[in-house]
């Protein structure tokens, strides 16, 4: 096994015991040091600890450690917010895009309307620990709900419309994949072209009927997280 494997599966095991989200490793130079390699080795194997998502690198700062994979369990009442704080993370939530546009094809067809309609599209980040998660892009069919929803500006999109709306929506339906990240989600999300994305389609209808409320698309760091279905 090449060193830098030996490296890097000592420091894992390293971070796993003794460090907390947020601690930073020693120095390269002192780790280098302390394996007795040379730079380009030490690095190569922190790169490893960075592709598997448990260090991210800070200019100027150092090698930081973070949150291990988040669970995303799956069930009727799940929703991406209250599962990480139910985990004890802190989410955060940046809109990037909101918007009424023409459905295409597709997302018309999980919505139940006809191509062409008008809908609205929310799109957010979400972030623990300054650590992007995922991309999600929400698409909701009934275009009355503009007038509230485009005052949303963070926090669970879905308490959002509870509060707003004082209407209540559910997990009907769930498909996960998985995919290429696009240029753009590499940006978003920090991570390499290498990184595969997994993917999230969600439906859900309004509580205790059958009409679909919101489709949705979660594009997340497959290095950060990890899909519990609930049985």
């Amino acid at each position: 096994m090449p060193v830098y494997l030996d490296i890097a599966i000592e420091l894992e095991q390293e971070v796993r015991e003794r460090y907390a989200p947020g601690d930073y490793l020693p120095s390269e130079g002192q780790l280098a040091q302390r394996f007795d390699v040379n730079r380009h080795t030490l690095r190569r194997a922190i790169d490893e600890l960075v592709s598997t998502g448990m260090v991210q690198r800070h200019q100027g700062k150092g090698n930081m450690v973070i949150r291990q994979p988040s669970e995303y369990h799956v069930h009727s009442g799940a929703h991406f917010t209250k599962n990480l704080i139910e985990q004890g993370a802190r989410p955060r939530c940046e809109v990037i895009q909101h918007r009424v546009f023409v459905a295409p094809m597709d997302i018309a067809a999980n919505l139940g309307v006809s191509e062409g309609s008008k809908i609205i599209h929310i799109r957010t980040l979400r972030k623990t620990e300054e650590c992007p998660r995922t991309i999600i892009d929400h698409y909701l069919a009934n275009i009355e709900w503009w007038s509230i929803l485009k005052n949303y500006q963070s926090g669970s999109l879905h308490e959002f419309i509870k509060r707003g709306l004082d209407i209540e929506l559910e997990r009907k339906e769930t498909r996960v994949g998985a995919k290429t990240p696009t240029g753009e989600e590499c940006r978003l999300l920090q991570i390499t072209p290498s990184t595969p994305i997994l993917r999230v389609k969600t439906k859900n209808v309004i509580k205790g009927t059958d009409v679909v409320a919101e489709f949705s698309t979660s594009n997340s760091r497959s290095d950060a997280t990890e899909i519990v279905m609930e049985h």
